[in-house]
């Protein structure tokens, strides 16, 4: 961060890091072809300020993003700071609900891929047919769709996710996870996207699929309950995600 910036802003090197990693997750999701248009977003809670967030501004592509251009917001929905940006009004539904539900949340993802949107549309649609969905099945909460961008839909996906859960199937919508870190949150996401190219796969075959047996369904289920409460789950691989990102000439600090 400048100096420049950090002077007018009052903004915490905390702050300034998270938003690092958020930038980071918009050009990692931009690569790997977790976009449609503008539309869906990520968000991270602010460190130490656990009632306000980052969000992308509305109106850019996701490989235009930058940590300066997020827009910071509260639970009401007020833009925070001199730089009033624009966000999208069904975006701070979706994550202030999650981050008023669940103070566990720092990071949230929604994305509208062809998989997660297709799964969508099938409740309960993630069987246990596949060694992805082994990561995530346990995991998956299914909510349904409500009017987007209203107090009511708010409400609604808190009490979905009051119970616990980290991967999200929004019926008739698409994908969402959330994250003690922006990597576990990252590592859900795309453990669910592959659960769901795979599940979509299956019902296009003309056999029906090899279910696992229950036993390794519990016991893969024991395995992950514990591996996602480690502070390294999915570190590794998002910092690889990171460096090939950078890589490709994404610049997202500044």
């Amino acid at each position: 961060m400048s100096a420049a910036l950090k002077l007018a802003t009052g903004m915490s090197d905390a702050e300034w890091e998270a938003r690092c990693e958020l930038a980071a997750t918009y050009h990692v999701c931009h690569q790997l072809g977790w976009t449609d248009l503008i539309n869906t977003h990520m968000s991270v809670r602010v460190p130490g300020e656990p009632n306000h967030f980052l969000i992308n501004n509305y109106g850019e592509m996701f490989d235009e993003i930058t940590a300066s251009s997020l827009v910071k917001m509260d639970m009401e929905g007020n833009v925070l700071g001199d730089d009033k940006g624009k966000f999208n009004a069904a975006g701070f539904t979706i994550h202030s609900g999650v981050y008023k539900a669940r103070p566990d949340a720092n990071c949230v993802l929604h994305t509208h891929t062809r998989a997660g949107a297709g799964i969508s549309l099938i409740n309960h649609g993630i069987r246990p047919i596949s060694q992805d969905a082994l990561h995530v099945i346990d995991d998956i909460v299914y909510h349904e769709y409500g009017v987007p961008a209203s107090v009511e839909e708010c409400e609604a996906l808190g009490r979905s996710l009051a119970g616990g859960g980290g991967c999200v199937v929004l019926l008739n919508h698409g994908l969402l996870t959330l994250g003690e870190t922006v990597a576990g949150a990252v590592m859900r996401l795309y453990m669910l996207e592959r659960a769901s190219e795979l599940e979509l796969i299956a019902r296009q075959l003309d056999e029906p699929p090899v279910f696992i047996q229950d036993w390794v369904v519990q016991k893969a289920a024991a395995r992950m309950q514990k591996r996602r409460k480690e502070p390294t789950y999915g570190v590794p691989e998002w910092e690889g995600m990171k460096r090939q990102a950078e890589r490709a000439g994404f610049d997202w600090k500044r």
